[in-house]
């Protein structure tokens, strides 16, 4: 498997697209953005846990019961969410592309992030469409557009793309993505749309991309908030040529190891943009009794609020690490709990059986200054073998200052 250039638009048989429609007001921002297919494709997708979801979710987990769909239109600037006339809207949004594209209303994915509660100025939107439709690119500057044009808070561009092998043929999956507050394990304020060329069943893609989401963008956490509009869907054109995957077979866990690299690489990056953060912050727990009970704690750590500010102040508290596993609701043994950070600056350890340990403070402050920073907990008793991995960044003054202007 190799890490290539692309984005949505790597993967045979698609195109993209971004315009400022008018919805920002910076017309120096794309606001509008379209991936498109020129077949049919097998599709699927998941949505955030909150129960209060977005009119474009509901529409889009219709359109999508029969497991296909033909392209994607998502805007920033506005969530459509708990607002007047929220899912006609969402309809027009739909039906204003399909009219252009020549295609049916219900093979179209839509969704929307920014602010919730505000009426959508729908009108824009489909006056842009001709423009988005006519804009469409099959290089990576159409999947830039893409991807820039679904940005809120975020600061930089998430694209990510993979070619690997299967069995002689070459395989592509690329992706776009969004996100940098109210992201919280279990989907957060964040887009993913994901294209592959790969010839697969609708029927193996669905858990592919469930099983790959669980242990990629369900364990990032920015801030907490889990958002209205959390959507990851996938399109798979079959043009790679491959031999259909239509069981669990060894091209399936390949297939499902290439998504996941994808979608793990846009998480990290998701959570190296968190609102305000200045660092990455990676928990990797291990010797736990199964995946579960790892991933449970490493997300708790990366959640807490106290772990990430001491990350802020490269303050080297390993208590508060050891809290958060402590409230977790997993179960683990405390007097087994070994801790310690890495950065490029070193490794240090400074806990071992749940106890402290004398260590240098200048250098564990050099190491957490890093803007890369890894804790690693084991809590291995003789018993366990399992480990898990969980995103999240630290918290800043920054943060407040967006979150307290957001809207306006």
């Amino acid at each position: 498997m190799e890490f290539i250039q692309g984005g949505v638009t790597a993967a045979k048989g698609f195109s993209a697209s971004g315009v400022h429609s008018g919805i920002r007001r910076s017309a120096a921002k794309f606001d509008l953005a379209l991936i498109y297919a020129d077949v049919s494709c097998a599709a699927a997708a998941v949505y955030t846990t909150n129960k209060v979801q977005a009119a474009p979710l509901k529409l889009t987990q219709k359109h999508l019961n029969n497991g296909a769909a033909r392209a994607v239109i998502a805007n920033s600037g506005n969530a459509n969410a708990c607002a007047p006339n929220d899912g006609e809207n969402a309809l027009r949004m739909c039906t204003a592309l399909a009219k252009e594209l020549g295609i049916a209303a219900d093979e179209v994915i839509v969704d929307s992030t920014g602010v919730i509660g505000q009426t959508l100025p729908v009108e824009v939107i489909e006056a842009a469409v001709p423009a988005l439709v006519s804009g469409l690119k099959s290089d990576e500057s159409g999947s830039d557009a893409a991807a820039s044009a679904i940005m809120t808070t975020d600061l930089v561009q998430k694209q990510a793309a993979v070619k690997f092998d299967l069995n002689g043929v070459t395989v592509t999956i690329g992706a776009i993505a969004k996100g940098s507050g109210m992201i919280h394990p279990n989907m957060a304020t964040m887009f993913c749309f994901i294209t592959t060329d790969c010839c697969i069943s609708k029927e193996m893609l669905e858990p592919a991309l469930r099983e790959s989401v669980n242990i990629s963008f369900n364990r990032v956490s920015v801030d907490g908030d889990t958002s209205t509009n959390d959507m990851t869907a996938i399109l798979a054109s079959g043009l790679a040529g491959n031999t259909p995957i239509t069981t669990e077979n060894a091209d399936y866990a390949a297939f499902k190891n290439a998504l996941t690299s994808v979608c793990v690489k846009l998480a990290k990056m998701i959570a190296r943009d968190g609102e305000g953060a200045t660092k990455l912050i990676t928990c990797r727990v291990t010797g736990a009794k199964d995946e579960n009970t790892a991933e449970t704690l490493a997300k708790s750590v990366i959640s807490s609020s106290l772990v990430k500010t001491a990350m802020t102040g490269a303050d080297a508290n390993f208590g508060r690490v050891l809290c958060a596993m402590g409230y977790a609701g997993a179960e683990f043994d405390p007097l087994a709990v070994d801790i310690a950070y890495e950065s490029a600056a070193g490794n240090i350890t400074v806990c071992e059986n749940g106890r402290g340990l004398a260590f240098d403070e200048a250098k564990a402050k050099e190491i957490l200054s890093a803007d890369d920073i890894k804790i690693f907990c084991d809590i291995t008793n003789g018993e366990g073998a399992a480990s898990a991995e969980a995103y999240g960044c630290n918290l800043t003054n920054e943060y407040v200052r967006i979150n307290g202007d957001y809207r306006s």
